[in-house]
């Protein structure tokens, strides 16, 4: 691979932005992929993937570069010449990248190996959490995985399309894709492309979305004719799943605390051709209280640490703190003994989290099941999905009735 130097630069300016400006990776990503209208398919995917892989592996990397954050330019032109060497690519002749120390780096690189919380680039406290929370085992086989770059899974929008006509249209736009067979929506990318410019995603026949959260809106139940919620609806895509399940009859309410993404998620139903849809801008407690007793179905896909989806969301690892999962613990909890008044008597509620720990999932569950609010409730059961297991995001979904009236 021969390296070019704007394409290069590129990268040490993200990793300056989301390393020391404290941005979101894909919002960075997004900024400097607008540097150059002449960069291609490759050009392109190389500075995204590149950025990735060195936030990823931002630990690892800064430990065998003996560089500390806040990083300074040269510091982060180190970084990028251990992750060269680490990846074989000849490294130019250029002033930042002179005196690297290649076999040094693979010395080191060997050495910090044997250590999980460098070997998977980690900080030392979530390390010690998933530790506790899975064993030493699972622990050591889940980092792993959330560490691997995450396929590219398109879920069918079924009211316009079925996934064999979408697989068969893909191919004739150049994307060649594999059916999931436990999935039967989904589809596979065999190579990373563009798929948002193809005709059939202008055409609304399919949404990116991870096969395991693909599990969600069917674990609902959803039957056409039904009144669904889905009350933390941020972009809609679970909520355009369950327009689909529902075949477009009955009437679907998908709320946010955010219009923003409740905005994004309208242009997105009309891309999708979707018309039993509403959203409602929870900006009080009066938008729920008006529908207590009436929902026969609520989705709770609630804030979480987001651990499940590390391996799309790499830069998660160092913005998250102890102190926050405290905090969105409280807030799942809150959200749950609330939004759960809106089910009607044997009406159903679906708990979610794109989360891999018992103490925002299960342990949240129980917890609100020996409440006052959650006495009304059964548990039905739970699904836990692990990326070392199945090969796709973390996620947990609990189906829980409310009992009827009688009961």
């Amino acid at each position: 691979m021969r390296l070019h130097r704007n394409l290069v630069f590129a990268v040490i300016d993200a990793l300056h932005l989301i390393f020391n400006e404290q941005q979101y990776a894909d919002k960075v990503i997004e900024k400097v992929l607008k540097y150059d209208k002449r960069w291609g398919a490759r050009d392109r995917g190389f500075v995204a993937e590149t950025t990735y892989e060195i936030v990823r592996w931002q630990r690892l990397y800064a430990e065998i570069a003996e560089v500390h954050p806040p990083y300074s330019r040269q510091q982060l032109f180190r970084m990028f010449g251990v992750w060269c060497v680490l990846r074989g690519i000849p490294l130019p002749d250029w002033k930042s990248l002179e005196h690297t120390p290649s076999r040094r780096i693979k010395g080191r690189f060997d050495e910090l190996s044997k250590i999980r919380k460098f070997r998977e680039s980690i900080p030392d406290w979530l390390d010690a959490l998933g530790t506790k929370a899975l064993g030493e085992t699972q622990w050591t086989k889940e980092i792993a995985a959330l560490n691997r770059q995450a396929a590219v899974i398109l879920r069918t929008n079924t009211l316009k399309t079925n996934k064999i006509a979408l697989q068969q249209t893909l191919q004739q736009e150049g994307i060649v894709t594999t059916p999931l067979a436990d999935y039967p929506d989904a589809l596979q990318l065999e190579e990373r492309k563009n798929v948002f410019i193809t005709h059939a995603f202008k055409n609304g026949w399919f949404e990116v979305q991870d096969a395991s959260s693909q599990q969600v809106a069917p674990y609902l139940e959803v039957e056409p004719g039904h009144r669904v919620v889905d009350a933390c609806a941020g972009a809609g895509g679970k909520a355009l799943h369950l327009a689909a399940l529902m075949q477009n009859k009955g009437q679907l309410i998908a709320m946010d605390i955010y219009e923003s993404k409740l905005k994004k998620l309208k242009v997105r139903a009309r891309r999708n051709g979707i018309h039993n849809l509403e959203t409602r801008v929870i900006d009080s407690s009066k938008v729920i209280k008006k529908l207590h007793g009436k929902a026969d179905r609520v989705l709770l896909d609630v804030p979480c640490s987001g651990l499940g989806v590390l391996r799309r969301n790499p830069d998660s690892k160092w913005k998250l703190t102890p102190e926050f999962i405290t905090t969105i613990k409280r807030t799942q909890q809150k959200i749950l003994q609330d939004y759960s008044k809106m089910v009607k008597p044997t009406g159903k509620l679906v708990y979610a989290t794109c989360s891999i720990l018992p103490e925002e999932n299960e342990d949240q569950v129980r917890t609100f099941l020996a409440s006052e609010s959650g006495a009304s409730f059964r548990f039905i059961r739970e699904n836990r999905l692990l990326a070392s297991k199945q090969g796709y995001d973390g996620f947990y979904m609990a189906l829980l009735e409310k009992k009827s009236n009688n009961s």
